[in-house]
C-alpha cells in the first residue's frame, strides 16, 4: 500500500468481509427492539394508574419530610430489650414455618418431579403448589389470623403454606436434573422404587436442597418481619404501632434492629451454604 493511500499514523482500511461482519444485523436485533418498545409502552400506559406523577410529593411537602427524616436520624432504643425479644420471636416464626415447609416440601417436591412420579400425580401436585406460592405470605397471614386468632402461630402457618409451594418447585426441578446413571445402578441391584429414590436420587440433590432451604430461610426471616402488621406476631407489629403513633424515632430503631438481624442471618446462612456445596 502506497504512502498516499495510507498516510503515516492512519489505520489500514478494513476489508469488505470485516466491514460486513461489523455491520449491525437489524433482523437479529428486531425482537430485542420490539420487546424494549413494548416495555416502554407498558410503562407509559401504567404511569397514570400507578400515580407515578405523585413523585413531586417527595419534595413539595418539605416541612413534613424534614420532620420525618429528623426523627428517623435519631433512633430511640429505649425499648431495645422488647425489640430484641420481638425480633427473636420473628426468627422463631420463620424457623418453624421453614421447618414445616421442608417436612412437607420434600414429598411434594418428589411427587412434582416428572422423572419420579407419573403424570397423573405430577400435574395436580404442581397446580396445587402453584396455588400455594401464588398467594403472598401477608394474604395467608390475614386468613390465618381470622382462622386461629392473633399471634405467632398465624405467621408460622402463613410462611409454611407459601414456602411449601416454593420449596416443592425448587426441589422438583433439582430432582429432574439428576444424573440417571446412579439411579440405574441402584435399579440394577433389584431395589424397589423407594430405594432408588433414597439411594440414587436423594444423595445427588441433598447438597442443593440444603442450600435452597437456607436461602429460603433468609427470605422467610425478611418476610416474617412484616407479618406482625396484620397481627401474625413478630416485630412487624411493634414497627406498625410505632409508625401509627408517629413515633418515627422508635420506628427507626426497630428498622435498625431488623436490618442487623437479617444481615447476621444472611451472613451465617451464606457461610453454611458454602460449606454444604
Amino acid at each position: 500500500m502506497s504512502q498516499a493511500s495510507n498516510p503515516r499514523g492512519s489505520l489500514p482500511e478494513l476489508s469488505s468481509a470485516i466491514q460486513l461482519q461489523l455491520k449491525p444485523d437489524w433482523k437479529k436485533r428486531l425482537p430485542t427492539i420490539c420487546i424494549a418498545i413494548l416495555v416502554l409502552v407498558l410503562l407509559g400506559l401504567s404511569y397514570e394508574p400507578a400515580e407515578v406523577f405523585n413523585w413531586t410529593y417527595l419534595f413539595t411537602d418539605s416541612a413534613n419530610m424534614a420532620m420525618f427524616i429528623s426523627d428517623f436520624l435519631r433512633p430511640d432504643f429505649t425499648d431495645l430489650g422488647q425489640m430484641l425479644g420481638k425480633m427473636l420471636e420473628t426468627i422463631q416464626i420463620a424457623l418453624w414455618g421453614m421447618a414445616l415447609s421442608l417436612v412437607f416440601g420434600v414429598p411434594c417436591g418428589l411427587l412434582s418431579a416428572g422423572n419420579i412420579a407419573p403424570v397423573w400425580i405430577v400435574q395436580p401436585m404442581r397446580r396445587l403448589m402453584d396455588a400455594a406460592r401464588a398467594i403472598n405470605e401477608l394474604v395467608f397471614a390475614i386468613l390465618y389470623v381470622a382462622a386461629v386468632g392473633l399471634g405467632p402461630f398465624a405467621g408460622v402457618m402463613a410462611l409454611f403454606i407459601h414456602n411449601l409451594g416454593i420449596i416443592a418447585k425448587l426441589f422438583s426441578e433439582a430432582v429432574e436434573a439428576v444424573d440417571c446413571r446412579p439411579v440405574e445402578g441402584v435399579e440394577a441391584t433389584g431395589a424397589s422404587r423407594l430405594q432408588e429414590i433414597i439411594y440414587g436420587v436423594i444423595p445427588q440433590v441433598l447438597p442443593l436442597w440444603a442450600s435452597l432451604a437456607l436461602y429460603r430461610f433468609e427470605t422467610s426471616v425478611r418476610s416474617a418481619t412484616v407479618l406482625g402488621i396484620v397481627g401474625a406476631g413478630g416485630i412487624g407489629f411493634t414497627f406498625y404501632e410505632s409508625f401509627r403513633a408517629f413515633q418515627y424515632d422508635r420506628a427507626s430503631a426497630v428498622i435498625i434492629v431488623i436490618i442487623i438481624s437479617v444481615t447476621l442471618t444472611d451472613i451465617i446462612s451464606s457461610w453454611l451454604r458454602k460449606k454444604l456445596i
